[in-house]
């Protein structure tokens, strides 16, 4: 039974409509991402599942089994250290964890056999609604929360008045993961994070016993965590199966069928619309028949008449090098930065040629902005050289943008940077960044945070740099956006340096990746999944080189065998399982096309899309075949063959 079930919805702001006849399904195992521009309605549809905002028309049914789970606007309790304020979620099982502890205290002092008796049955009875609620384990669990999201082990002592906004929003964050809702509204849970903590809400979401829709932007986490996609686009509400990439395939070549077969049915129409003429022309009465009957044959392929949709704005620019620089374009020797006790790193040695696309990657904290800086010169090492080559250009994009825009507006912004350009020249480039009209003379101090970013890289834009200084571009970006800003960083023919958490950016972007890690910097060659290849590797080979160290090698080799096969078989299954909903997404698509009325009266055409019917519907049954065995092999490996291998 469907947890809530949304019929037909509708939400306006004043003149501006958000969505209209939405509807879907939340089943108690869904995990569904949310996408959309910024701006599209994505957290007002969560604040009308929260109940906090009406809706214009339609209904919501919610399942009387329905608790929701999603962060609060703020933190309204003061003066309690981050753990008591996680443990919070757990007031119950405390509460009975008190009254054990009462009841202890009471049989240590009463002399009463009959209230002994009574001590003794409450007791019983307390003790297992604790254990059967996860007493033994919330504490435990409270903290692996905690350390998953990024904090330390320092830092769940810390007053929760204390914390910063970032670190707040992870506290809520784990309230949230921690509590009993069966289902979880989380809007942008990543920001915040670092990889390695993205990494583990991935994991924890992906195995929790809970459906959620989460609202991001960030494609690689939706690619594994997400198994349908609802998107807002246009006003309008879209419904796929399977992870972003298979959304993204879906809908491209939904929207294809659906421009062709308008454009084939507006050819039809006009051809019939001829045949009319011609008839009038001959101007007999059997002529007006026909024409009634063509009139007729027009108004119901109108009926069946769907305007493709519009192209939905994104930024559209391209980063021009003013002149190339040299060959070496930095070259940094010994460099070490400290901030009081806090060292961040030492000895850093780097050589960036002309052309290199290199990332920052590390957790928060690293100091990866700050080796930024350094080497863009916006701050001094402790120690160490820095040399520029010949030409180096430099453009530097900084992550808290907010601060750099002035008092002005948005034009003035752009103009103060580039007084040589004229008010026309600056509007047509802010137009490609999606400011128009009256955008333009919006204050600097009230744009939002994607607007700021939009600006900062309209400036990058227009400096002709042929090194850019980046750090986290796709902040505040919508998908949209950050697909733009990809490609344009794409053709880029400078050099770039990119400190980033968004791992569809590096994946499509790196070629070296330098990541830090104990105040130590090792360079990675590729992008983010070749970066996460070869640290198994080198954590597989230390793990063999202590086994031969160790007195049982061959058990050692056994159990690494055993683990290998053991993921290899998980990994198998779970491709397996993003086909299966792929094609059968895909043979969805096409049991819908033949159900068109216009293509049913194309022979050829039905003959064409039965065989790919067929097709599909043989691969799918193969994969099933697959899926059947490889997961009788999985369940054979969990029951015997693990404890074979200790």
């Amino acid at each position: 039974m469907p947890l809530i079930t949304v019929s037909n919805i509708s939400k306006s702001f004043a003149q501006r409509e958000l969505f209209y006849d939405v509807s879907f399904e939340v089943d108690p195992t869904d995990r569904i991402g949310l996408v959309g521009n910024n701006g599209c309605g994505k957290t007002t549809l969560f604040k009308i599942l929260r109940g906090i905002e009406e809706i214009d028309s339609g209904s919501i049914y919610k399942s009387r089994d329905l608790k929701l789970g999603f962060m609060s606007q703020s933190i309204s309790e003061a003066g309690i250290s981050l753990y008591d304020y996680a443990l919070l979620e757990f007031s119950q099982l405390i509460e009975i964890e008190n009254q054990l502890e009462n009841c202890i205290a009471a049989l240590n002092t009463s002399v009463d056999d009959d209230e002994r008796q009574k001590l003794i049955s409450k007791q019983d009875r307390l003790r297992n609604e604790f254990y059967s609620k996860g007493g033994l384990t919330y504490r435990s669990m409270t903290k692996s929360v905690l350390l998953g999201l990024g904090f330390t082990q320092d830092d769940l002592n810390l007053n929760i008045d204390l914390l910063s906004g970032g670190q707040r929003n992870k506290a809520q964050l784990a309230r949230v993961l921690l509590s009993d809702a069966n289902l979880l509204l989380l809007d942008e849970p990543t920001n915040h994070l670092d990889i390695d903590a993205v990494a583990w809400l991935e994991d924890f979401l992906i195995t929790c016993n809970k459906a959620f829709i989460v609202i991001s932007h960030d494609r690689y986490f939706l690619d594994k965590v997400a198994t349908k996609i609802f998107e807002i686009r246009n006003n309008r509400f879209y419904y796929t199966k399977g992870n972003y990439t298979t959304h993204i395939e879906l809908t491209s070549s939904q929207n294809e069928i659906t421009r062709r077969h308008y454009l084939n049915t507006q050819k039809e129409i006009k051809r019939i619309y001829g045949i009319i003429e011609q008839q009038k022309r001959w101007n007999q009465e059997r002529n007006y028949v026909t024409i009634a009957s063509k009139l007729k044959q027009i108004e119901r392929l109108k009926e069946t008449l769907v305007e493709p949709e519009k192209e939905q704005d994104t930024i559209g620019f391209n980063f021009k090098v003013e002149k190339p620089s040299g060959n070496d374009v930095i070259i940094a020797e010994n460099l070490s930065k400290s901030f009081g006790d806090n060292h961040l790193f030492s000895d850093v040695n780097l050589h960036i040629k002309k052309g290199d696309k290199v990332f920052l990657l590390g957790a928060n904290g690293c100091g990866k902005t700050t080796l930024l800086k350094i080497l863009a010169r916006h701050e001094n090492p402790d120690s160490g050289t820095i040399q520029y080559g010949a030409n180096v250009i430099k453009g530097y994009y900084e992550q808290n943008v907010s601060s750099n825009l002035g008092d002005g507006t948005l034009l003035d912004v752009v103009y103060d940077t580039y007084p040589h350009m004229n008010f026309g020249e600056i509007r047509n480039a802010m137009a490609l960044f999606l400011f128009k009209g009256d955008d333009v003379y919006k204050s600097a101090k009230l744009a939002s945070g994607g607007e700021q970013a939009r600006i900062q890289l309209l400036k990058l834009m227009l400096s002709g740099a042929n090194m850019l200084f980046l750090d986290e571009p796709t902040n505040h970006l919508d998908i949209g956006s950050r697909a733009a800003l990809e490609k344009a960083l794409e053709s880029y023919d400078g050099t770039m340096l990119i400190v980033s958490h968004d791992r569809y950016l590096v994946n499509r972007l790196a070629d070296r990746i330098l990541h830090i890690t104990r105040g130590t910097i090792k360079e990675y060659i590729g992008g983010y999944d070749e970066f996460l290849a070869q640290q198994a590797e080198e954590k597989a080979n230390i793990a063999v080189e202590k086994a031969e160290k160790s007195d049982k090698p061959n058990a050692y080799k056994q159990k690494k065998e055993f683990i290998s096969l053991l993921n290899r078989t998980k990994g198998r299954l779970t491709r397996i399982e993003q086909s299966i909903n792929s094609i059968e997404s895909e043979i969805e698509l096409i049991e819908t096309e033949l159900a068109n009325p216009a293509v049913t009266s194309d022979y050829v055409k039905v003959m064409e899309l039965s065989g790919e019917l067929e097709n599909k519907k043989n691969e799918l049954n193969s994969l099933y075949n697959e899926w059947e065995k490889l997961a009788l092999q999985l369940e054979e490996l969990q029951n015997e063959g693990a404890s074979n291998v200790k």
